[in-house]
């Protein structure tokens, strides 16, 4: 099992809710997201990405990955968040970009922000049957992609798929085969049902075994359940020690843990576990681009 603190919760904050900032920010998730996208009525997003701005530059000692979801860049909107993005003060850690649905997509906006925010990463979402279709181009589009997130809700619409876990575990299958192809992580899509901490944990233990990073939090109550989720319990830890102990006391050579064959793979897969998860803390955390200082 590959388990990663770069990506297992991803909360989303609209951008005109400025007054959740901070309790988003507090969260404990890995990476805060202000959205310009879904949660934006058309005639309020360009008050929306002038508000995002703050989003970057508040409370800068919490130490998180921020991250900032644009329009999708095929329509006027998308663009016109990419150009203020590129002009804001403090770039954000991550520009996280939805219906993605060809390489030309990425690289787009990778050239946009080449200049201005070279340190930006990138975070595909794929929600549609086209975007499926060119999973393999666009995962391998730019070394700034990071991830690949499944768009759950927008794909059953396009799809005329029902919204449930059964009907489209198949296209979350292909994503992570995709992602895991091109070595990047793979985001699933969030629990909509809010309070329902029990149907959480159910779409969260399904994702993980089919070897999804993470997933997205759409309220602050659901990080810290989406976090133990996708982090290793005590006794996978212990295991992945004994592993690599077995590893070094035995030359790397085969050997045998808790009755079964363990080999080279085992003992690079543990040896990353404990690097990432067995130590005081949490990530290290990328540094702001101040502009204008």
């Amino acid at each position: 099992m590959k388990y990663t603190r770069y990506c297992r919760s991803l909360l989303s904050t609209p951008a005109s809710a400025v007054d959740r900032y901070e309790a988003g920010l507090r969260s404990g998730a890995d990476i805060c997201l202000v959205d310009l996208e879904d949660s934006i009525p058309p005639d309020e997003k360009a008050n929306a990405r002038t508000l995002a701005e703050g989003f970057f530059t508040t409370s800068r000692a919490v130490p998180v990955r921020r991250a900032v979801r644009v329009n999708a860049i095929t329509v006027s909107d998308g663009l016109r968040d990419l150009l203020a993005v590129q002009a804001y003060r403090v770039s954000p850690d991550i520009v996280v970009l939805p219906m993605v649905e060809s390489p030309r997509d990425i690289e787009i906006a990778a050239r946009i922000l080449a200049r201005s925010c070279p340190d930006v990463e990138l975070i595909a979402i794929v929600e549609t049957p086209r975007g499926l279709t060119n999973l393999d181009l666009i995962a391998t589009a730019s070394p700034r992609l990071r991830a690949l997130s499944f768009g759950a809700a927008d794909y059953a619409f396009a799809a005329g798929a029902r919204l449930s876990w059964e009907t489209l575990v198949s296209a979350r299958s292909l994503v992570v085969n995709s992602a895991r192809a091109a070595g990047i992580e793979v985001i699933d899509a969030p629990t909509f049902e809010v309070a329902d901490i029990a149907t959480l944990r159910d779409e969260a233990t399904r994702s993980r075994a089919l070897g999804f990073s993470g997933k997205v939090a759409i309220h602050p109550r659901q990080v810290p359940v989406i976090n133990e989720m996708y982090s290793p319990d005590a006794g996978t830890l212990e295991h992945a020690r004994r592993v690599v102990a077995a590893g070094s006391e035995g030359g790397r050579r085969i050997a045998v843990v808790d009755g079964a064959m363990v080999g080279t793979p085992f003992f690079e897969a543990s040896q990353q576990l404990i690097d990432e998860f067995d130590t005081a803390g949490g990530p290290a955390m990328s540094t702001p681009t101040r502009r204008g200082t």
